[in-house]
């Protein structure tokens, strides 16, 4: 059970902290087109984030895949750059529209999960089973996200239905704040 624990709060830190800007940016930017009638969508979006994260993650940890640490931490804000700019195309809120930002949360958490992936294999003991260790992080990821995703869903309806604020207006905004910063982000980490 303490292992549960660590890995746990490991994973809920890992979204849920001042030095997770990165990943809070891409949960923004991922559930800004989305309002609170929209929940179990947004639900089954950050689970696909977490499945694409899981997966790097694993793939790293058994040390499958490697990828310099580098290019990791440039490709990050680069998939919230991209998952901003395609909520100003975004013309159509209906849940059909909508489709391809599962494909996009399932992919970027591809490279998303790479980007923990050597902290969490210096936390592993080599003899020591994985299956506990990535199943508690990944829960504790998951429970910050849906914190996170209950917030950002909460903000709107007070926004857009409360105080008459423009959908298009909530999703610019969000969209526009992540996207500045992530550009800002990308060109310091850019790996040249």
């Amino acid at each position: 059970m303490n292992d549960f624990s660590l890995y746990f709060s490991t994973g809920w830190f890992h979204i849920i902290s001042t030095n997770a800007l990165d990943h809070i940016l891409f949960i923004i930017a991922l559930a800004a087109i989305y309002l609170i009638g929209n929940w179990k969508q947004v639900l089954v979006l950050v689970t696909a984030f977490t499945i694409g994260h899981s997966l790097t993650l694993a793939l790293s940890v058994f040390d499958i895949i490697r990828v310099k640490n580098q290019w990791v931490e440039f490709l990050i804000p680069c998939t919230i750059i991209a998952t901003a700019g395609f909520n100003f195309f975004v013309k159509d809120f209906s849940p059909r529209s909508l489709r391809l930002n599962y494909f996009l949360a399932l992919f970027f958490g591809l490279i998303h999960g790479m980007g923990f992936a050597n902290s969490i294999r210096f936390m592993l003991a080599k003899d020591q089973q994985l299956w506990l260790p990535l199943l508690s992080f990944n829960l504790g990821l998951e429970a910050g996200q849906i914190v996170l995703v209950s917030i950002i869903l909460l903000s709107g309806y007070l926004l857009v239905y409360k105080l008459k604020l423009k959908r298009s207006w909530w999703v610019m905004g969000l969209s526009g704040c992540c996207l500045l910063i992530a550009v800002q982000m990308a060109v310091e980490r850019f790996p040249f």
